[in-house]
């Protein structure tokens, strides 16, 4: 019975000068713990990435964008290694405040949070930022961009945060963002939290202070997202975090499955999180849970690493682009029309 389980021993890594990130990441898989379940995700994602007619969704949560991690997202978008994005409206704020020049800077978690206070600085853990800066693109939100929405119109989140994007394209000082590449690229962006940002308190702003009448159907976004799982011929999910994020692309396939008579339970799934599942949260759920509910697929390659983001995604992304030096696939292209959307797939060098 012995030989049944003990197959494969484990490697120890062996350390010289110059070793590729990507063949680190190889040799990782023959590790344990942690080490071993990040080398997996990036061996699934590559995986993905060279699926032919997979859809790829990504859910961002947690204050990412903040902690620096905002041009690795943007990557991933110009090189289409992710399709669709679903994120919190913080970190979508957060990228157009930098987009618009503004800054975040190094602190610490151990300063006197009610000495920031009284100079206007706000404190993410160990990352700061200028409070009145915030309200100064709070202001731009609020007076040049929503200005330019029309009163009365049902927008879905991914409508608003597509003129964002376009916007911001024509005006921005760091054009390296998440929203303009994703405009520049087609990618859609959802924020079924969109009201829990400064985005959406900023657009409410301008129904209350300027006369518009600016409104943001949050089931409009359900429709729009499930029928990207509905038309897709495989789907996969990368997770940073959990949150609504991650319950907004799960339920996709629960949609879809309705709608279709069919399975469209996700193909493929990674989640970086720090979350664990005895508390009964969705962040530390794990895909054999989810499984049950028809989200992820029975025969799905799954890995989930318990790990800060902030050390994992660095890691991935580099040795993505390692091994990616020169990129061929067939990306989605998505085509919106009457509160439906049409998917057709071209090969892209990218």
């Amino acid at each position: 019975m012995k030989h049944k389980f003990l197959k494969q021993p484990t490697l120890p890594i062996e350390v010289y000068p110059d070793k590729p990130i990507n063949k680190l990441s190889e040799e990782m898989l023959y590790t344990g713990f942690q080490g071993r379940k990040l080398a997996e995700i990036t061996d699934i994602w590559t995986r993905m990435i060279r699926k032919k007619h997979l859809v790829i969704w990504f859910g961002l949560s947690g204050a990412m964008v903040p902690a620096g991690m905002r041009r690795i997202i943007s990557y991933f978008i110009q090189r289409r290694m992710i399709d669709v994005l679903v994120s919190t409206g913080a970190n979508l704020y957060h990228d157009c405040f930098e987009a618009l020049g503004k800054k975040h800077f190094v602190g610490s978690h151990l300063m006197d949070d009610n000495k920031l206070r009284k100079c206007r600085v706000d404190r993410i853990y160990d990352v700061l930022a200028n409070e009145d800066k915030f309200y100064q693109v709070d202001l731009w939100i609020e007076k040049e961009f929503a200005s330019q929405l029309k009163d009365n119109y049902p927008y879905s989140s991914r409508e608003v945060l597509y003129l964002l994007g376009k916007t911001l394209s024509k005006v921005a000082r760091d054009k390296n963002s998440i929203l303009i590449s994703a405009y520049k690229q087609n990618v859609p962006i959802f924020c079924p939290a969109f009201g829990d940002s400064s985005i959406g308190f900023s657009i409410m702003f301008a129904n209350r202070r300027r006369g518009k009448r600016i409104i943001v159907d949050s089931i409009k976004d359900v429709n729009e997202s499930a029928r990207i799982t509905e038309k897709a011929k495989a789907t996969g999910v990368i997770y940073i975090g959990g949150g609504t994020p991650k319950n907004f692309i799960q339920q996709t396939a629960v949609i879809a499955g309705y709608q279709t008579r069919h399975d469209k339970s996700h193909s493929y799934a990674v989640q970086i999180t720090t979350d664990s599942p005895q508390w009964g949260g969705l962040s530390g759920c794990t895909f054999e849970e989810a499984q049950s509910w028809g989200k992820i697929g029975k025969k799905a390659k799954k890995a989930i690493c318990y790990c800060d983001a902030t050390i994992a995604l660095p890691f991935i992304s580099h040795v993505l682009s390692e091994k990616f030096k020169k990129l061929r696939r067939l990306v989605p292209i998505f085509n919106w029309v009457n509160n439906t959307v049409e998917i057709k797939y071209e090969k892209m060098r990218l």
